[in-house]
């Protein structure tokens, strides 16, 4: 449905920096909703090229390939406004978010996992508002357009787990990511340097196997809900 269900904008989505809408998609007779960001509403930026949208679908197939189902599904495709990502919506409890999830110990695996995550990707942006419940139970990452940098980037909310070891389970799954390469798909939507620096960011978890710290606090993103 993502890919070729008839689109319908329903409206903009309130207080993205970028145009984003929200949009209705019906094929045979069912309808879902999606979140799409074409690239012609995307607000220039210094550091990052233009295509902000191939990142949201970047962010899609490394959380696949880690097997964590951590992005939702996100597919490139051409819509009312122009080429751009078209993300499944998640209805989520819209009260809930990083600042709240946390202080719930049994979200803690999953939030780690993004995290990690971030750390992989180099996300120059996870707000708390980015963390979404889904009617599932599972905690979902969100607006993902900023990331892969070959730069060092983070900025992120999920500083709770500084300093303490990354689960080994997480580490294999990062091994196993490692060993196999980027899929062609990831490996299509990044450039030879973004490729190279993600493979040595993979490196360097293992090599630390702890979440780091910001001594500083400088590495919060704004603002930060």
């Amino acid at each position: 449905m993502l890919a070729s269900g008839t689109v319908r904008v329903k409206g903009r989505m309130p207080w993205s920096s970028n145009a984003t809408f929200l949009v209705e998609l019906a094929l045979e007779g069912a309808v879902t909703l999606a979140v799409y960001k074409p690239e012609r509403g995307e607000r220039p930026l210094w550091d990052f090229p233009p295509g902000l949208y191939k990142r949201e679908v970047a962010a899609f197939l490394l959380s696949e390939a880690l097997g964590w189902g951590i992005v939702p599904l996100t597919v490139i495709r051409d819509g009312p406004y122009g080429e751009g990502s078209f993300q499944h919506f998640v209805h989520a409890d819209f009260e809930q978010h990083f600042f709240t999830l946390v202080e719930d110990a049994a979200h803690h695996d999953r939030l780690k996992r993004i995290c990690l995550f971030d750390l992989l990707a180099n996300n120059a942006d996870r707000k708390s508002g980015h963390c979404l419940l889904g009617p599932d139970g599972a905690i979902y990452g969100i607006d993902n357009g900023l990331t892969f940098h070959v730069e060092p980037k983070l900025r992120t909310v999920i500083w709770q787990f500084s300093g303490e070891p990354i689960p080994g389970e997480m580490l294999q799954d990062v091994e196993r990511f490692l060993e196999a390469g980027l899929p062609p798909a990831l490996a299509g939507l990044l450039d030879p340097g973004e490729r190279r620096v993600l493979a040595a960011r993979a490196g360097a978890v293992l090599a630390a196997a702890r979440f780091p710290r910001d001594n500083r606090g400088q590495r919060y993103p704004w603002p930060p809900v």
